[in-house]
């Protein structure tokens, strides 16, 4: 690696492309006028923080890391379990049932020996932590901050969820990593305006103000960044969302249809496990109910409220593995009518026993929709040219792209490195 390439990325959580307007986003706009701008960029499948998360991380998509979505089901003393990625003791019940957090090595991981990484995040525990599973590197998050080896860090990161926590983790981060510290991956996950516009209107004041609020930090780094690499040759700046999002149109407990309809026996059985994942649900099934995969993605391709229902090989074609547990991959029906401020993207959402946000009238992701699916992707410095890039580009590029401007190997990853 030469001794002073560097790699900053900056995310902007639940950002979509469309969003990313002079009047909403004035810096980010000039970014993108200055940078490359991969126009064709895409999430993965469920588009969710913490399967982006680790999809950004490992530069391959969730069939090959294992990580499906913000809910999961893991296999615990022969049961089929649900539980929330998102709390911080996931990652070690991950380890219990499977042996291993992660599938494939992280980019902090492969950083380890060149440079190392810090991240700081201030989304959900699980998401933040899986940029780094198994403490390769530094990540900083309000649930507990860890370095090399697990060491927990007296000098963890005090904030809250939200726009106050996002200022003050982008001054820290702008006067400590980049400034003092200069790791050779630097990487910042902002919270807003994701944690805003599940509870409000997407394009409502509040979501706007949120907007311009991760625009303001986002500034605030590409100045530390000017300032740190003048010329532009030694760093690159990598500025993203993870996935846009819809307007809930309605939501469906999926549970009580299965219930009410024979396919599972009762509330407690683990015969067929339904994993909530915003506008997405991935069926999970016992050996013993697996010949009931075929009928019942029948039966859901039927309803209304289905948009995709995938099963058997074609799960590969979403990027979902093909053995194990997961029996159906359903996207829920999404269209592009507008919500009251004239936000586009429109989707069914499934009801969730982890959370109670994004109610019909917010915002929500997870699905297959075309404005869940557009994040935005900015790439500035190292070398490459400013404009418009119109071949196709996912969060899965990243890692790829980061690791050859640092001179490090991606054997093994399954994105590529954008040029």
């Amino acid at each position: 690696m030469t001794a002073r390439r560097r790699a900053v990325v900056v995310v902007c959580d639940s950002l979509a492309a469309d969003l990313v307007r002079p009047d909403t986003a004035p810096s980010l706009s000039a970014m993108r006028a200055q940078s490359a701008d991969f126009v064709a960029a895409r999430s993965v499948f469920p588009s969710t923080t913490r399967t982006s998360s680790a999809s950004m991380a490992t530069g391959c998509l969730p069939g090959a890391h294992g990580l499906l979505g913000n809910t999961m089901v893991l296999k615990e003393d022969g049961r089929l379990v649900r539980m929330s990625v998102g709390k911080p003791d996931f990652l070690d019940r991950l380890r219990r049932a499977t042996g291993q957090t992660l599938r494939r090595p992280t980019w902090a991981e492969r950083l380890a020996d060149h440079g190392g990484a810090i991240v700081m995040s201030n989304v959900s525990p699980g998401a933040a932590y899986l940029q780094d599973p198994d403490s390769f590197g530094h990540v900083y998050h309000r649930s507990g901050s860890r370095g090399p080896g697990g060491e927990l860090l007296d000098d963890g990161l005090p904030i809250e969820v939200g726009a106050a926590g996002d200022a003050a983790m982008t001054e820290r981060f702008c006067r400590e990593v980049l400034r003092e510290r200069a790791p050779a991956l630097a990487v910042l996950w902002l919270s807003e305006p994701d944690h805003t516009a599940h509870h409000t209107a997407l394009g409502s004041p509040e979501h706007l103000a949120m907007i311009a609020h991760a625009d303001a930090c986002v500034q605030q780094v590409r100045s530390t960044v000017d300032a740190l690499d003048p010329d532009g040759e030694e760093i690159l700046l990598v500025v993203c969302s993870d996935h846009g999002m819809e307007t809930v149109g309605r939501q469906i407990d999926l549970d009580e249809l299965l219930l009410a309809t024979g396919w599972k026996n009762s509330p407690q059985s683990s015969d067929v496990v339904v994993a909530p994942n915003g506008n997405a649900a991935l069926l999970y099934f016992a050996d013993s109910k697996r010949v009931d995969i075929p009928p019942l993605a029948q039966w859901l391709q039927d309803q209304d409220f289905a948009g995709r229902v995938v099963w058997g090989d074609a799960l590969a074609e979403l990027g979902l593995p093909t053995d194990g547990p997961l029996g159906i991959a359903l996207a829920l029906r999404h269209d592009t009518a507008a919500n009251p401020h004239g936000v586009r993207g429109r989707s069914v959402s499934v009801l969730s026993p982890f959370s109670n946000s994004s109610l019909p009238g917010c915002g929500q992701h997870g699905g297959l929709g075309a404005h869940e699916q557009q994040p935005f992707l900015y790439l500035r410095g190292g070398g490459l040219r400013p404009g418009e890039r119109g071949q196709p580009a996912s969060l899965i590029d990243i890692a790829p792209t980061v690791l050859h401007h640092l001179g490090v190997a991606a054997d093994g990853m399954q994105g590529r490195v954008l040029r």
